[in-house]
């Protein structure tokens, strides 16, 4: 079900589970300012989410609230994890899903990166 980012950080999602170990999850990469997991409905070759260990709900709330470390920190982590999968030569997609009419599904920000195949176009 779509959510409203404008709505209160829930603890009790599931990315937050994962983040505090009460989930397990296939570990890529993880440093003082993301985590990267493998997506476990994958829609490419390479699925691969990225999410902040900050509490944000959306881009919007991430942008405004995160301090300039740890927005730094997580676009790294997004190119590190794109490297470290060997899409940039052949190129990848990156997408946020943010809100209801954005498809945002899990109330916790997250960036996946899509590659290993053609992806066709931006939205279908």
């Amino acid at each position: 079900m779509p959510i409203d980012p404008t709505e209160p950080y829930d603890d009790a999602n599931i990315f937050a589970k994962i983040l505090r170990g009460e989930i397990p999850s296939s570990k890529v990469y993880e440093d003082e300012w993301a985590f990267a997991f493998e997506d476990i409905n994958p829609q490419a070759e390479v699925h691969t989410l990225v999410i902040p260990k900050g509490s944000y709900v959306s881009w919007d709330d991430f942008s405004t609230r995160a301090s300039a470390e740890e927005i730094a920190g997580f676009v790294r982590a997004v190119g590190h994890v794109a490297r470290e999968k060997g899409l940039v030569e052949q190129g990848y997609r990156v997408m946020a899903n943010i809100g209801a009419h954005g498809g945002q599904e899990v109330p916790h920000l997250h960036i996946h990166i899509f590659g290993g195949q053609p992806l066709g176009p931006m939205i279908a």
